[in-house]
């Protein structure tokens, strides 16, 4: 069984992505598609709401919910199966970490396409995930 990892987080260009893990699993006997929003981690507020930890989970998760919906839709309007997780931290290291630790096969996600100079200087999130997972990356863009 080939195991996909797709970050999304509701844009134009995850969903692209999605669309082509739905074309990819056409033609393959066995895909588990795993679906992985990433939301920032709420470290300063952490420190000042610390007994609100609870709350901030439940708007992270939500959030993470939110975002991940178009790429739902679109998996189960192709009749593809999908796990849904949502984690909290730096994107580029989350995904990475993820997709390893779930023994994923390979990570297909969007990229904004920004130009060189500007993904050189600010860096990107698909560049970290290159950089960092151990597996095949794809971009889509």
């Amino acid at each position: 069984m080939l195991r996909l990892l797709v970050p999304v987080d509701g844009s134009a260009n995850s969903d692209r992505a999605v669309k082509h893990v739905i074309e990819l699993a056409k033609g393959l006997p066995s895909v588990e598609v795993l679906v992985l929003n990433v939301q920032p981690a709420v470290t300063y507020v952490e420190l000042i709401l610390g007994p609100m930890q609870r709350v901030i989970e439940q708007w992270s998760q939500r959030a993470g919910h939110d975002a991940a919906r178009s790429a739902g839709v679109l998996l189960d309007a192709a009749g593809l199966a999908y796990t849904l997780h949502v984690e909290q931290g730096e994107p580029g290291e989350t995904i990475a970490r993820c997709a390893q630790q779930w023994n994923c096969d390979l990570v297909v996600m969007g990229t904004r396409g920004m130009g060189l100079i500007r993904t050189l200087v600010l860096g990107s999130v698909a560049i970290k995930v290159i950089h960092a997972a151990a597996m095949p990356v794809t971009l889509v863009k």
